[in-house]
């Protein structure tokens, strides 16, 4: 098996673009519009926003963002997995990725908004086990039913 590569950006591959369509859409499938939070292209492609893709060789195996909510906070936006890639460990190397990146900018809080249905369950327990707890909203979210806001102390 080739080892998976993580690259900033290829927000204009055709293989990141069905994959973010994918993940929006499964939102959609859960929460009403309203109560879905997930970043299109363009707000993925923001100075505030770095966003990372991981590939093996040519196939697109996910995907994952961090934006800088002020010089202390960020937030884990648009996590996804690839069909083919699911329980891999793509979630894992991401995820793993992003909380380095937030230290290493010096955020000294990292976020996330996720859905609150039993679809989001194995999300939540990810982001569990790395030290992720329930918190308030942050930011500029609002209670919510359809919503569930966790955060770790870095």
């Amino acid at each position: 098996m080739t080892q998976m590569q993580l690259q900033v950006g290829q927000l204009d591959s055709d293989q990141v673009v069905a994959l973010l369509q994918e993940h929006h859409q499964d939102m959609l499938s859960h929460s009403p519009v309203e109560s879905v939070h997930a970043l299109d292209i363009s707000g993925l492609d923001t100075d505030n926003v770095t966003f990372w893709s991981v590939w093996q060789g040519e196939q697109l195996a996910g995907v994952g963002a961090l934006k800088e909510l002020d010089k202390q906070h960020g937030e884990i936006k648009s996590m996804r997995t690839s069909t083919a890639f699911l329980r891999q460990g793509v979630a894992q190397q991401i995820l793993a990725h992003v909380i380095a990146q937030a230290s290493l900018r010096g955020y000294t809080r990292l976020s996330l908004e996720r859905g609150s249905m039993a679809a989001f369950k194995p999300a939540q327990k990810l982001y569990s086990q790395f030290g992720f707890e329930q918190c308030a909203p942050f930011a500029d979210y609002k209670e919510d039913p359809y919503s569930l806001f966790m955060s770790k102390i870095l």
